[in-house]
């Protein structure tokens, strides 16, 4: 990763609209990079307190922008590495945060959260001391899958994520069991984590105004192993996946399609989980799906 700068948080001070931000620096939003800037104070005031509940939090800003939620996190006493790729922002956040902001210009889809972690330490820090990082950010409705993806495969790292994100998105990945938005996505991340849909947010939140409106995405992740245990995470993945795949068969069916494992353990490995294979995929809850797996055995 490369270095990062830092200086102790000052006192908060009304932020440039972004608007205002936009002229000075002679910029556009940028369309092709999903660039919606949030101007709503309140809006960004909760989204701080969430990510930043406490001073000392140390937080991972995906997608920093023009720096608007930045500035709150650092009034609020947070530690901050703001994520930014797009050249323009990173000069604006320098321009407007100076060193007060910790910049590390890099794509959010790519970052390694131990390394992230590690960054905030003193340099002769016992190795694994570094504490768990809450992840924040305005996630572009592109991006939103592989940053979704990739924290999930680095959850030791982080212990809560809050996503500002398209409003159906939002509510597939905090939809209950047996609902029309309950998938692939909501069984993995619940399986890690509570989730709750804070606020919806109007489309006039945002400058330029996008066509969708948003809403607020609060993760809050269990400490490393509390998760609903699974024999093998990867076959976990995968035989949701395939559960999902085809939502109008037979949970059975569906599975045997999807050549997870071999058929005669797949019916073994109901019966023991007790799971009817007429069910449809989509009525199962987190915890049969792991009861499936560890069925399955390693």
């Amino acid at each position: 990763m490369a270095p990062v700068t830092s200086a102790p948080p000052a006192a908060a001070a009304r932020y440039p609209s972004p608007r205002a931000l936009l002229e000075k620096y002679g910029l556009r939003a940028k369309k092709s990079w999903g660039q919606n800037f949030l101007g709503d104070e309140a809006i960004l005031d909760d989204i701080a307190r969430l990510a930043a509940p406490r001073a000392g939090d140390r937080v991972v800003e995906l997608g920093a922008g023009l720096g608007h939620l930045t500035a709150r996190l650092l009034a609020r006493g947070a530690e901050v590495i703001a994520v930014e790729r797009d050249r323009d922002m990173a000069r604006v956040l320098r321009g407007e945060l100076g060193q007060r902001v910790r910049l590390l210009e890099a794509d959010a889809a790519r970052i390694d959260y131990g390394e992230v972690a590690r960054a905030f330490e003193a340099p002769a820090a016992p190795a694994g001391s570094a504490r768990r990082l809450a992840v924040v950010g305005n996630l572009p409705y592109h991006l939103t899958s592989p940053i979704f993806f990739s924290l999930l495969d680095q959850l030791d790292h982080v212990s809560r994520a809050v996503f500002l994100l398209q409003r159906e998105v939002a509510e597939r990945l905090a939809a209950a069991p047996g609902t029309r938005d309950w998938g692939l996505a909501s069984v993995l991340l619940q399986r890690e984590a509570d989730v709750s849909v804070e606020r919806i947010v109007p489309p006039g939140a945002f400058l330029p105004p996008p066509n969708v409106e948003s809403a607020v995405l609060c993760a809050l992740f269990r400490p490393p192993g509390d998760a609903l245990r699974v024999a093998d995470p990867a076959r976990f993945r995968r035989l949701v996946k395939a559960g999902f795949a085809q939502r109008r068969k037979t949970l059975a069916n569906a599975l045997r399609a999807g050549r997870v494992v071999p058929d005669d353990a797949l019916a073994r490995a109901l019966e023991a989980a007790g799971i009817d294979p007429s069910r449809r995929g989509e009525t199962l809850t987190v915890a049969e799906w792991a009861a499936l797996d560890r069925a399955l055995g390693t």
